[in-house]
């Protein structure tokens, strides 16, 4: 069975890698499983810690299904056919966009108003094929657009794409220090009406070195727990000088980018390295550091592919919570030694330069910069053939990803019906900036902004919902006594 789950493993890793789709929530089917019962069962077992849905081979289904194939050598199916080709950035930008149907929904309603006519909308965000589709619904919608990405978070070939589409595009994979810094403050000088921001990095630069420039935004909308996290005292001391939307914090962003999005990329993003270095998920001590929606996902995942985990928690409620979802908790100290340590906090020196040096591994999901410490004396070896692993010696542990986004690092973000999710809740922010002229400092996307995504997203996946026949409305009802107010 051990050799099953393993083999089932790779399969369902192949597929993630090869099309950069979801796997929570689709459906799951198997052909020829009398071929090899032992795999079938793998799979089916896997399959179902992921949250994957059985289906019939060839059901209808609004996400296509994952298939795999056992009748001869077991191959991976998308639909019924083979994985998609994706070689260069024009076809994996096209790819994405067929497989993001509420973003494009969204867009197109938004166009038809036209408030983003004549506005430009400055994208700060991993530079890879899921931006560069909403780069382009943003234009499509009237907006002109331009484009800055971190020099560690640059598709090199997808930034290459949007420019040959005259986008304008501020991003270097070979830019560092003051370069970078100085290309991020030209972005924010350069005329923007909205911004949208991954971890409030140019939203605080142009605070800090650029104020007149952003008390003319309309607003800008943030993406992130951690960039939600570092604006959150600016807005307490009344120091944010424009209407900021804490996108992340709408369910339709939270609820699955972050609890399933983070999770599957960058568990399988580790799983990858770790295999090349001969070491594997299965039976593996897996440490997950932080148990917000990320931890949570991270670890719920890596128990689906046979890790032995544990949460570390600094805070008690989401500790019990942890254990209440039947995962060992301890101290980081405690738990380290020989593990595989994995950081979900998004904060700065989570994982101490004593439990990097103890653990066998360790790896970034979601990241900010500095999650893990190294130490003064540590010095970093190149593993032949691998350019996202290094060891850091004396102690010999791996660095997975070079201990930064191990998704974005090591693989494509997060996946695309996931950020179809997440860029149309940033789209509803962009509108309500434009529509209801907020006053600066931290605001909600609304109610009913993130319940018209959510109905979207459920009509785009097929998710049938019981009418509520006025059984659900929200009116007073009389207490066991019989009294309404």
């Amino acid at each position: 069975m051990a050799d099953s789950l393993t083999s089932a493993e790779r399969l369902l890793r192949t597929f993630a890698r090869r099309t950069n789709l979801t796997l929570p929530g689709r459906g799951f089917a198997l052909r020829g499983d009398q071929h090899d019962p032992a795999l079938a069962q793998a799979l089916t077992r896997i399959a179902g810690g992921l949250g994957m849905r059985p289906v019939t081979d060839g059901a209808s289904e609004s996400l296509a299904p994952l298939t795999v194939d056992l009748t001869d050598e077991p191959r991976v199916l998308l639909g019924g056919t083979e994985l998609p080709e994706r070689p260069d950035a024009d076809t994996r930008i096209t790819f994405a966009r067929d497989h993001m149907p509420v973003s494009t929904a969204l867009a197109r309603e938004i166009t038809a108003t036209g408030v983003l006519v004549g506005r430009t909308v400055g994208v700060c965000l991993p530079l890879e094929p899921k931006t560069a589709v909403l780069a382009l619904l943003l234009r499509e919608a009237g907006a002109a657009v331009t484009v800055y990405a971190h020099p560690d978070e640059t598709d090199v070939e997808v930034a290459e794409a949007l420019r040959s589409r005259a986008f304008e595009v501020s991003a270097d994979p070979a830019r560092t220090g003051a370069a970078e810094r100085s290309a991020a403050l030209d972005f924010v000088r350069s005329g923007l009406d909205l911004l949208i921001d991954d971890g409030a990095h140019l939203i605080r630069l142009a605070h800090a070195e650029a104020p007149d420039p952003v008390a003319r935004w309309v607003g800008a909308s943030e993406e992130t727990t951690s960039g939600v996290r570092a604006l959150r005292p600016l807005a307490e001391r009344g120091a944010l000088l424009t209407p900021v939307i804490a996108t992340n914090d709408a369910a339709t962003k939270t609820a699955f980018d972050n609890r399933y999005g983070t999770a599957q990329s960058c568990v399988f993003a580790v799983a990858d390295l770790l295999e090349r270095v001969g070491l594997t998920l299965r039976s593996q001590r897996a440490v997950v550091v932080g148990y917000g929606p990320v931890g949570q996902g991270v670890a719920a995942m890596l128990r689906a592919l046979d890790a032995d985990v544990a949460v570390v928690e600094t805070d008690p409620l989401r500790a019990l919570l942890a254990r209440h979802d039947g995962f060992e908790t301890g101290t980081l100290a405690e738990l380290a030694p020989e593990a595989l340590v994995i950081s979900a906090t998004g904060a700065p020196r989570t994982v101490t330069a004593d439990a990097a040096a103890a653990a066998r591994a360790v790896a970034v999901a979601g990241g900010t910069p500095g999650e893990v410490e190294l130490g003064e004396d540590v010095t970093l070896e190149p593993v032949d053939g691998e350019p996202h692993i290094v060891r850091a010696r004396p102690h010999g542990t791996f660095l997975l990803a070079h201990v930064g986004a191990a998704n974005l690092v090591a693989g494509e973000g997060n996946p695309i019906e996931i950020m179809d999710l997440s860029f149309a809740t940033q789209l509803a922010a962009l509108e309500h900036l434009v529509t209801a002229r907020l006053a600066p400092g931290l605001h909600s996307l609304p109610d009913d902004a993130v319940a018209r995504v959510a109905a979207s997203a459920a009509a785009a996946h097929g998710v049938l919902l019981d009418p509520a026949d006025g059984r659900h409305e929200d009116e007073p009802r009389p207490g066991r006594f019989g009294v309404t107010a």
